[in-house]
């Protein structure tokens, strides 16, 4: 994988507090919490600010991911964040290539966990995503949850994280790469597939910016994952980049 410069701009999902900067775990990709596909509510945001992306839609599932915890010890890699990041890249996004972890930097309840894919003939592993993963609701064993990723060439930009959107919905951001096939997908908590996908965009350039238009179908108010990849010149998604949105309702 080609070592690119480093760009400026990020994804908006961040901590505002936080100083702008530039499976082989034992997890099983596909596993809900609980064992079911959960019905999202129209509710909670993770630490007051950020979106709960995946594996809980909303506290009342976290609460029930406890309840068994407690009293079993059901599924205890939701207090792994490696574990909890792995699973989301391979299991609810489908990119089962990249399978390790590079690097992660734990902060009291926040965490970032870059995954990675293998590098090129052994070599050094490339970095195809840092996740960012906080933890949502009380007590010492509140889970891990995703609420984005740290974005440094590769950005999803548009819509703003957060906003409320419709189908169809147009998103974009910018890229540094050469010879760039960009993949959007929309996809919620629950689902077992995508909910839309645009495929594919061509792109490429230093910092240069990219655009498509998504048309996908959804139950209003939930919350969506949009997320877009790139990759083929050395594994099918080398690099991927995520931002939450919520649907109209």
């Amino acid at each position: 994988m080609r070592n690119r410069p480093r760009n400026r701009h990020r994804n908006r999902h961040r901590d505002p507090h936080r100083k702008r900067r530039r499976n082989r775990h034992g997890v099983r990709p596909a596993e809900q919490p609980g064992g079911h596909h959960p019905t999202p509510s129209a509710g909670s945001l993770v630490a007051g600010r950020y979106q709960p992306l995946w594996p809980f839609a909303d506290e009342e599932q976290v609460r029930d991911w406890q309840e068994s915890y407690r009293s079993g010890g059901h599924q205890p890699w939701h207090l792994d964040a490696e574990r909890t990041a792995l699973s989301f890249t391979q299991g609810f996004l489908g990119f089962t290539d990249v399978d390790r972890v590079v690097k992660r930097t734990v902060t009291g309840a926040d965490a970032r966990v870059s995954v990675g894919i293998r590098g090129e003939g052994g070599g050094r592993p490339g970095i195809a995503a840092v996740i960012h993963l906080v933890r949502f609701g009380t007590g010492p064993d509140a889970p891990w949850e995703v609420v984005g990723t740290d974005d440094t060439t590769f950005s999803l930009t548009t819509p703003r994280y957060g906003a409320v959107v419709s189908s169809p919905v147009k998103v974009g951001g910018r890229i540094t790469g050469v010879d760039e096939s960009i993949r959007v997908r929309v996809r919620a908590t629950g689902s077992t597939g995508p909910l839309g996908e645009r495929c594919c965009v061509s792109a490429g350039g230093d910092d240069a910016p990219w655009s498509a238009t998504v048309t996908f179908r959804a139950a209003p108010g939930r919350t969506l994952t949009l997320v877009a990849s790139t990759g083929g010149h050395v594994a099918e998604v080398e690099r991927f980049t995520v931002t939450g949105v919520r649907l109209a309702g």
